[in-house]
C-alpha cells in the first residue's frame, strides 16, 4: 500500500491538498461549542485600600485574602497584583472542567471569611468576586 504513494507522488499530493481543505474548510463549518475550552477556568478578586502603596495593600489586604482563598476545591494556582494605586487583583485558576459558577461561590465564600482581618477602608469599599469570561 505505502509503494502506491512512493511511486506517484501526485496522488500522494492531491490526498494531502484535500484533506487540507476538508480540514480548513470544517474549522470555519463547526460552531464555536464544538470547540475544546483552552483557558482554564478562573475566578477573580479585586480589592481596593484607598490612598495605601503597592507594600501595604500586599501586606494588609493581598496576604490575609491569598491565605484564606489558598486550598479552595480544584484550584490549581493563583496569581496576584498589588498597585500603588490601593487596588489588588487576585486571579485564581482551577482545574479544566470546574464549573466556574460554583468555583466562584467557593472563592467568596473564602474571602468573606478573610474579611475580618481587613482593615475596615477595605470592606467598606467592598471586595468583589467575579469569574473571569473567556473570550475568543
Amino acid at each position: 500500500m505505502l509503494k502506491r504513494f512512493i511511486e506517484r507522488p501526485v496522488l500522494s499530493t492531491v490526498i494531502s491538498i484535500i484533506l487540507l481543505l476538508l480540514g480548513g474548510l470544517s474549522l470555519f463549518t463547526l460552531p464555536v461549542t464544538l470547540f475544546p475550552d483552552i483557558a482554564p477556568p478562573s475566578v477573580q478578586v479585586t480589592a481596593v485600600y484607598p490612598g495605601a502603596n503597592a507594600e501595604v495593600v500586599a501586606r494588609t489586604v493581598a496576604t490575609p485574602i491569598e491565605e484564606a482563598v489558598n486550598g479552595v476545591e480544584n484550584m490549581t494556582y493563583m496569581t496576584s497584583n498589588s498597585s500603588n494605586d490601593g487596588s489588588m487583583n487576585l486571579t485564581v485558576f482551577f482545574r479544566q472542567g470546574t464549573n466556574p459558577d460554583i468555583a466562584a461561590v467557593n472563592v467568596q465564600n473564602r474571602v468573606s471569611i478573610a474579611n475580618s482581618q481587613l482593615p475596615p477602608e477595605v470592606v467598606q469599599a467592598g471586595v468583589s468576586t467575579q469569574r473571569c469570561k473567556t473570550v475568543f
